[in-house]
């Protein structure tokens, strides 16, 4: 009798621990889902700069929940489930009402239909993420196309370096970007077209889930990464900027590269 009550105590406990697994990565998701509604909420109120922000937080809200889900091995159907909901509303839906009222809006009609587009490619391409979850098709190498956070910290971060011109007085910031950003804001539609089709393209881009990747295992790794840091701590609107973008070309460029070598193999 002892033996039974001990046994059913130690399945008690791997159920306790195996729930409490699903929990804790859950929460941090329910924290991006809850950055993303603010965000929402910032731009009906105007406040562009406060609802860029919010979308940050649930970039880093999102790494965060896939990290601890795979340090706990508490990943599940619920997690990714629940995960591409608060994604389609943090990175899909808040993003794209943040570009409406920041630009789009000054496109009359026209900018429902670019709006629309980056909210819909965004919930494809996590649909396509999903089935490639679920049935084992998906890489810890590569993503299939630009991961819809990426796209969201594109445009956040470019309301966050745009606004900065606006700023009264001295703000730090890197001037070959500055200088870029009239330039960027007349041609914002055509940017969240190209992201939107990128988004469900078949475009390559580094998933970064190896485990050790960041870890510095060179002097010239510890260098850069060190870089990395440094830029977003002195400019970060710049550099989130810039950084998000460089991720976005890194892809295009991995493709072509791609499409170069398997020419070239079948030329041979």
């Amino acid at each position: 009798m002892e033996d039974i009550q001990i046994k059913q105590k130690r399945i008690d406990m791997e159920k306790l621990k195996k729930t409490g697994a699903v929990v804790l990565p859950s929460i941090f998701t329910i924290a991006n889902m809850a950055f993303g509604f603010f965000s929402i909420i910032s731009a009906s109120e105007r406040n562009y700069v406060l609802a860029s922000w919010f979308i940050i937080m649930s970039y880093v809200m999102d790494m965060l929940d896939g990290r601890i889900a795979r340090l706990v091995h508490g990943e599940s159907s619920f997690g990714v489930e629940i995960d591409s909901l608060s994604d389609w509303m943090s990175f899909g839906i808040a993003p794209a009402y943040l570009m409406y009222n920041f630009v789009l809006k000054d496109y009359g009609v026209w900018g429902y239909p670019v709006a629309f587009l980056y909210v819909l490619c965004g919930a494809l391409r996590l649909a396509r993420f999903n089935i490639k979850a679920h049935f084992g098709g998906s890489s810890k190498a590569y993503f299939q196309g630009l991961p819809i956070p990426a796209a969201a910290g594109i445009l956040a971060s470019f309301v966050l370096a745009y606004s900065m011109l606006e700023t009264e007085g001295s703000v730090r910031s890197i001037s070959i970007i500055m200088n870029q950003m009239p330039f960027i804001y007349g041609i914002t539609p055509f940017i969240m077209i190209a992201l939107a089709f990128l988004m469900v393209s078949s475009v390559p881009y580094a998933a970064f889930k190896q485990g050790g990747l960041l870890k510095p295992a060179s002097i010239k790794g510890l260098f850069l990464i060190l870089s990395v840091l440094f830029l977003i701590i002195a400019y970060p609107q710049d550099a989130l900027f810039l950084f998000f973008s460089l991720y976005a070309v890194s892809g295009i460029l991995a493709g072509i590269f791609k499409l170069a070598c398997s020419v070239g193999s079948k030329e041979e």
